[in-house]
């Protein structure tokens, strides 16, 4: 988010040079005015209007031209910095890198599972690449975010076009909508747990509070029987008996329930 103080005519598409720090860059003006404003309340609530950078002018084609070099200057650079991180022995993947439209500095996004001295790193991208160096580390998601591709879906990932609230996902999101555990099935682009999984997770809490839980266990003239599966959609248990789990019995929920209460009476 920028300000414009200086009461430029602005509209959605226009390119514009922005404050940097050092120095400027360049972007596409997406929203104004009023919606600009409910954005800022709804993603940064907490920020301070004097916090925010300005915007400087209208972009003239020699700030653009910089701009694109920028840009087509970024994979070649990306791969060149991955090759001296393995010189070093760092343990550490730069997943990309942002070139300032003024050419200098660049800001370099990289993932690590451990904490990394990258100070000979920073030296030696600044020796090769005559700019300015940021370094600035990624979670797992916020690295699929901006790298972009397709989910298992066949659709674009919810976290590079729409989804900005990275709620933690848990394995208990799988087992409420009985969904094997399997970790190649369950997990996304970012190698965690698959952000979907908490779409419809309330619907099938709130099913499931009108059955018995999924350890239930039945007395019958045959012996005990143990659950072992649930449908939420058709209201049915599956059980089976310890010596003879071959052999699943189909109930209903009410069923189930009044055999619950002949057991305790």
């Amino acid at each position: 988010f920028f300000r414009n103080t200086k009461n430029i005519t602005l509209q959605t598409g226009d390119v514009v040079v922005v404050d940097a720090s050092p120095g400027h860059d360049v972007g596409v003006i997406s929203i104004t005015g009023e919606l600009a404003r409910i954005q800022v309340n709804k993603k940064a609530p907490n920020t301070k209007p004097f916090e925010l950078k300005g915007i400087r002018r209208i972009a003239d084609s020699t700030d653009i031209e910089k701009w694109i070099k920028g840009r087509s200057l970024e994979k070649e650079v990306m791969h060149k910095s991955r090759s001296i991180a393995i010189d070093l022995g760092l343990k550490m993947k730069i997943s990309d890198i942002e070139y300032q439209a003024d050419l200098k500095k660049a800001t370099f996004y990289y993932t690590a599972e451990e904490r990394i001295d990258f100070r000979s790193l920073i030296k030696k991208l600044a020796d090769e690449f005559k700019i300015r160096i940021e370094m600035r580390q990624l979670g797992y998601r916020q690295e699929a975010s901006r790298l972009g591709g397709i989910g298992s879906c066949g659709r674009e990932l919810c976290c590079s076009t729409w989804l900005n609230d990275f709620r933690s996902v848990t394995t208990s999101a799988a087992r409420y909508q009985q969904l094997s555990l399997n970790p190649q099935k369950l997990a996304g682009q970012c190698g965690k747990l698959k952000c979907c999984l908490n779409y419809e997770l309330d619907f099938y809490q709130n099913a499931l509070k009108g059955f018995p839980k999924s350890n239930t266990k039945i007395l019958t003239e045959k012996g005990i029987a143990y659950c072992q599966k649930i449908d939420i959609f058709k209201g049915l248990l599956w059980f089976v008996y310890k010596n003879d789990s071959v052999d699943w019995f189909e109930l209903n929920v009410e069923k189930v329930k009044e055999i619950i209460k002949i057991n305790a009476a």
